[in-house]
């Protein structure tokens, strides 16, 4: 069975109604990162980091997976599928797929904010973390993503993902933010890889079949493609 790796980014999401980082109107332009996505955010003011990743959570608890995330479910039925994603919403999940890597942590998380934060997480199925709400330690919790200025844990594992893919979609993503973007260029040379992007023709990657069409559109375009390779 062919390996086909993902790595999907927050357009995969926009068209299950979340916000990407460039969405007029969205959550990201009512706030500066500095003030809620950074440690130095947390510190400062953990209440209003809370909050923001609060209304995130609510957000992701009333959207549901596209048809993008469904198609790509249902290719497990004909690929070992590995799924990377710049996401930390849990759609992939909900749509069926079984093998799906956060780069930036999980929305449907929570962790210690003490010194073992890495090692002691939780699952978090309410939509709000109240600053009363402490892990065993007595630290409050705060939510599993990582923030700009964090080292990403989980990119060697994705880079290793990358180097063994018999197919590679890069789907939803504009290859802006690093090291998520590094991760193409661990695709072994000569695989079959795509892009889908309704601005693909402007990307610089030329050994990328390009499908410049809205996620759920692509992905249906794409699934017919390889379905007859």
């Amino acid at each position: 069975m062919k390996h086909l790796v993902v790595l999907s980014g927050a357009g995969m999401s926009a068209e299950s109604g979340l916000g990407t980082f460039r969405d007029a109107g969205g959550l990201w332009e009512q706030y500066k990162i500095e003030e809620v996505a950074t440690p130095e955010a947390w510190a400062k003011n953990p209440e209003l980091v809370t909050e923001f990743y609060n209304m995130r959570r609510k957000q992701c608890m009333e959207c549901n997976p596209n048809e993008g995330h469904h198609i790509l479910a249902e290719l497990e039925n004909d690929f070992k599928v590995s799924v990377i994603t710049q996401n930390i919403d849990n759609l992939h999940e909900r749509a069926g797929s079984t093998n799906v890597l956060h780069l930036h942590g999980e929305i449907m998380k929570v962790k210690s904010s003490g010194p073992k934060q890495e090692e002691t997480y939780y699952d978090w199925h309410k939509a709000e973390v109240k600053q009363s709400d402490v892990c065993p330690d007595g630290y409050p919790l705060r939510p599993h993503v990582v923030w700009f200025g964090e080292a990403v844990p989980a990119l060697d594992q994705a880079a290793d993902i990358v180097s063994t893919a018999d197919l590679f979609l890069v789907v939803g993503t504009s290859l802006q933010v690093y090291p998520a973007a590094s991760l193409v260029h661990y695709n072994p040379l000569g695989t079959p890889s795509y892009l889908i992007d309704p601005h693909a023709d402007e990307f610089r990657l030329s050994q990328f079949k390009q499908i410049a069409k809205p996620v759920t559109e692509g992905m249906a375009i794409f699934k017919e493609i390889i379905s007859k390779s």
